[in-house]
């Protein structure tokens, strides 16, 4: 009988090389609370389900908190939403703050459009009990991160596509008081 590997001795030995990887990394993507609202699930950089919510509410361009496609999403995968580590959404209130400010100024907007903002911001500082309330009895324990519009559309373009080096371009009406971006990934890094 031979000696065990070390570190072995508080359980089993892994006996195939996988076996040694860092569990998987899950990560949930959200469009949330305006038109094409969409979720996706990414395990260890690939992607494994992703879904409009249209096509569940059969509701063109609808816009809210993606809770079916979410669920399609871990059904799909087989996973629950308290394996998820991690919830990324496409919106990022603190972004081109100085142009917001600017704005606001120049234009003296309705104090109802004003109103309406604000709300919107709060829905989305409250993913977490979005997800719970969309799958009853389960909870999320992971992070959530707010990512700047063009930055999102350009990580899922290029984060999950086969290349090492790529340039990603976003150009789409308006996220985040910007109408398009552009970026140079290499690795894991726009």
């Amino acid at each position: 009988m031979g000696r065990p590997a070390q570190g072995c001795a508080t359980g089993p030995c892994p006996r195939r090389r996988d076996e040694l990887r860092a569990p998987a990394l899950l990560i949930l993507g959200l469009n949330a609370f305006h038109a094409d609202a969409a979720a996706c699930l990414v395990r260890d950089g690939r992607l494994i389900a992703a879904a409009e919510e249209e096509r569940f509410r059969r509701i063109k361009h609808w816009a809210g908190f993606p809770g079916e496609a979410v669920r399609w999403c871990l059904a799909d995968a087989g996973v629950s939403l308290a394996d998820v580590d991690h919830v990324a959404i496409n919106q990022d209130n603190r972004a081109n703050l100085l142009r917001r400010a600017g704005y606001l100024i120049r234009s003296r907007p309705r104090l109802s459009l004003i109103a309406e903002r604000l709300t919107m911001r709060r829905q989305r500082m409250s993913i977490a009990e979005h997800l719970e309330k969309a799958l009853p009895g389960q909870r999320f324990s992971g992070r959530t991160h707010a990512v700047e519009h063009h930055l999102a559309h350009l990580a899922s373009a290029f984060l999950v596509s086969p290349f090492e080096d790529a340039v990603a371009v976003s150009v789409d009406g308006f996220g985040d008081f910007a109408s398009a971006a552009w970026g140079v990934g290499s690795g894991a890094a726009i």
